[in-house]
């Protein structure tokens, strides 16, 4: 522990990062953040005894991301369009009518407004 003193004569504590045993300085482990929880409960929710590798979990978060990349970059090209400064749920549901094709899109709408709904409806 480390004393020093402060303005006004008050005495405050710090404490030193502990090393470690090789002397070393330790450096935090970056943090990852990845969908795969999301996934899990979505697997869970449609086939609830099935599990998922490693492998394919990060192929379906490389698969989510790249959806979230190309819908994102749409929205923002659509909005640059209309000489707007902001994504609405308007520009998100356009993109997605533009990328997904057919049937798929319709779904991902349907469901979008049901979030959106459920979330404006919470308060």
């Amino acid at each position: 522990m480390v004393f020093t003193k402060k303005a006004g004569g008050k005495k405050t504590t710090s404490q030193k990062a502990a090393r470690p045993a090789d002397g070393k300085k330790g450096r935090k482990k970056t943090r990852k953040e990845t969908f795969g929880v999301y996934i899990y409960r979505v697997l869970k929710q449609v086939h609830p005894e099935t599990g998922i590798s490693s492998k394919a979990m990060s192929i379906m978060n490389s698969f989510v991301n790249d959806v979230f990349e190309r819908i994102a970059a749409e929205a923002a090209r659509l909005a640059k369009y209309n000489k707007r400064s902001t994504i609405s749920s308007r520009e998100i549901q356009t993109a997605v009518r533009l990328i997904l094709p057919g049937e798929l899109s319709k779904h991902a709408v349907s469901e979008g407004t049901k979030a959106v709904t459920k979330y404006t409806a919470s308060g």
